[in-house]
């Protein structure tokens, strides 16, 4: 794993957010990896330390999620205050031209920033996520958020993943579920392994504006879509249809990427994503 920096910054209402900071060339525009709902920086540990040294890799984890204060008002844990989160951190960073990676929420993020300035997007990443959310995926992240379940045993924790994901990622050995497991997970001060982040932010998600913003989104897609733009897609995806990353791919500029025999989400760690990433910042 890459060397990294832990640093932080504050939102507007006080909150010390933490984000991992892997050094490169200066020259070029910096990365900007946007983890998942219920996610955090150890997301993209290995596609960061692939890119580290020849670009900065920045890695936000939101508020409520791994080394980030969770929040005092459940009800902040929305799209548009994760938006503001992130505004902030570009501030701070004096960053005003950056790729952005993003996963599911991290990619509706993406799309997000690029509405009021999609010329500072220098090029993107949408992975498993489009201006079209399914229903069904929906509900189903509804069904587990916020569950608060916990285990013994990093093999325990490993256990119940590949039981509940294994349709998932059904090509997965039990190394990889621990490595997963240890990516989303993290052990508690009773000693029980628990999942990384604030169960209150299924509060917000609850209610149908709190999992996606409550607008037409392709005006969104397309204001990214100028950008150079890869989107990454789980063959069995119950988040991003078939339909919609078609859609999408007809905009001018976009590569469409479909990985065989996984759901919602990518890791990224795919050769197939791998070699789409690189063929994506060799247009930057």
């Amino acid at each position: 794993m890459a060397d990294y920096e832990d640093r932080y910054w504050t939102s507007s209402d006080g909150l010390r957010l933490h984000f991992r900071y892997y050094d490169g060339d200066s020259a070029r525009p910096p990365v900007l990896c946007l983890p998942g709902l219920t996610r955090n920086a150890r997301d993209f540990e290995d596609l960061a330390a692939s890119l580290a040294g020849q670009w900065r890799v920045l890695c936000p984890e939101m508020r409520g999620r791994g080394d980030s204060d969770y929040a005092k008002d459940p009800m902040t844990y929305t799209p548009l205050q994760y938006l503001q989160d992130v505004e902030a951190l570009l501030a701070q960073e004096g960053i005003d031209r950056f790729v952005s990676i993003g996963t599911s929420l991290g990619g509706l993020l993406t799309m997000l920033l690029a509405v009021s300035n999609p010329q500072r997007i220098a090029a993107a990443v949408l992975n498993d996520i489009g201006p079209e959310v399914s229903a069904a995926g929906l509900e189903r992240i509804r069904g587990y958020v916020g569950q608060g379940r916990n285990f013994e045993t990093w093999m325990h924790a490993a256990r119940a993943l590949q039981e509940s994901s294994g349709d998932v990622y059904p090509d997965w050995d039990i190394t990889q579920w621990l490595h997963y497991a240890k990516r989303i997970m993290v052990l508690g001060t009773g000693g029980r392994i628990a999942f990384d982040y604030d169960m209150k932010i299924a509060e917000p998600f609850e209610a149908p504006e709190g999992a996606t913003p409550q607008v037409d989104m392709w005006p969104l897609f397309d204001a990214l879509a100028t950008r150079p733009l890869l989107v990454l897609r789980g063959e069995t995806s119950d988040i991003l249809t078939p339909e919609a990353a078609a859609k999408m791919a007809t905009r001018p500029g976009v590569e469409l990427v479909t990985l065989p025999r996984i759901g919602h989400a990518p890791t990224l760690d795919e050769p197939e994503s791998i070699a789409a990433i690189g063929r994506l910042l060799s247009r930057v």
